[in-house]
């Protein structure tokens, strides 16, 4: 592969820096000062650059605003013990990212322009990189149709974008989810598994009526006269049943969760028992009502690991034992986090040092 080595930098004339109060971060409020940039236009991409954080100008008859060519990923950066910066499997986000805009006829940026501009960009951006316990660089890649042509067709023209910002940990408590079984997030033959801006918008609507009743996500169904669980909110979701990792296996309705990946080989490696298999919401309930569930959990970028403190199934609320450092998602999350910082040897390979 021939590197870049002459990315173009355009630094900005005033930084936004000291606006940001790193011990009080919230989640997507802060961006960096710069972006990566560059553009496909009728088979060709422009050479990246890495240039100051601004608003886009776009024409009203932009394609993604009309027809949904838009797909984005979801990455975090973290500066290591020894002050090296890591960004965290960033093979396994690119697979993802081209996956999902394959999924939407939309043009894959080569990975070098990925990997070589995301940490040229890194290093412009090193300061933000935060040093906080369980704080990060969360990164945005995304993509999108910007040809401007009102017609319904796939756009010969597209903008890809990556722009970064620091974040707090989410989820310190046990959240509280409602298992939905009227309204389902993907089916199958659809694009559950890509990370494309409709399957977002289109689960807002359950989720603002879960927030009404008191909860803070929902837990998916697959839409079957017999549900069976999918994810939780924008995330995977894993149950500890009879001392065994359940979750439900990988399909084109469910993310391929970089997170859950990890998780899923870290507790391969720490021996615990994992069935990647269809969990009915029946076999949920029954597991509550015969005590033999211990724990459930989200895995996902921005969370990393949510804990789960009470699931609502069909009209009644279920709760989970209180998590303590023994708990299996503490456990993984703790190696996970001595991995990405450097406390524990890398030996899967994961972390991409800037």
């Amino acid at each position: 592969m021939e590197m870049l080595t002459d990315i173009v930098v355009r630094k900005t004339t005033v930084s936004r820096l000291p606006e940001v109060d790193f011990e009080k971060l919230e989640f997507g409020k802060y961006t960096a000062d710069h972006m990566l940039v560059a553009d496909y236009d009728h088979g060709e991409w422009s050479a990246p650059m890495v240039v100051p954080f601004t608003n886009l100008s776009l024409s009203p008859a932009t394609l993604a605003l009309h027809y949904g060519q838009t797909v984005f990923e979801g990455m975090k950066a973290f500066r290591m013990q020894d002050g090296r910066i890591n960004i965290f499997r960033l093979d396994k986000h690119y697979d993802r990212f081209a996956r999902s805009l394959d999924r939407m006829c939309m043009a894959i940026p080569p990975k070098e322009f990925f990997t070589e501009g995301l940490m040229k960009l890194i290093e412009t951006d090193v300061n933000w990189v935060p040093s906080q316990k369980g704080a990060s660089l969360y990164i945005r890649p995304f993509m999108y149709a910007s040809e401007a042509k009102f017609g319904v067709k796939v756009s010969e023209q597209y903008r890809f974008i990556v722009f970064t910002g620091p974040v707090p940990e989410l989820y310190a408590r046990p959240i509280k989810v409602k298992v939905e079984t009227e309204f389902v997030r993907a089916a199958k033959g659809g694009t559950g598994f890509a990370k494309c801006g409709g399957n977002y918008g289109g689960a807002f609507y359950p989720t603002q009526l879960a927030r009404q009743e008191g909860y803070d996500q929902v837990l998916w169904t697959d839409g079957k006269e017999d549900p069976h669980i999918e994810e939780s909110g924008m995330m995977n979701v894993l149950f500890v049943i009879n001392d065994t990792l359940i979750t439900a296996p990988l399909s084109d309705s469910i993310l391929d969760g970089v997170t859950r990946d990890s998780l899923l080989m870290l507790a391969n490696g720490l021996g615990y028992k994992i069935e990647e298999r269809q969990l009915s919401v029946k076999e949920l309930a029954d597991a509550f009502r015969d005590k033999t569930i211990t724990e459930a959990f989200g895995a996902g970028t921005a969370a990393v690991v949510a804990p789960i403190g009470v699931i609502h199934i069909d009209g009644m609320d279920f709760h989970l034992p209180v998590y303590d450092k023994d708990s299996v998602s503490n456990q993984l999350k703790n190696k996970l986090d001595s991995i990405r910082s450097g406390a524990d040897d890398d030996v899967y390979g994961w972390n991409h040092i800037v």
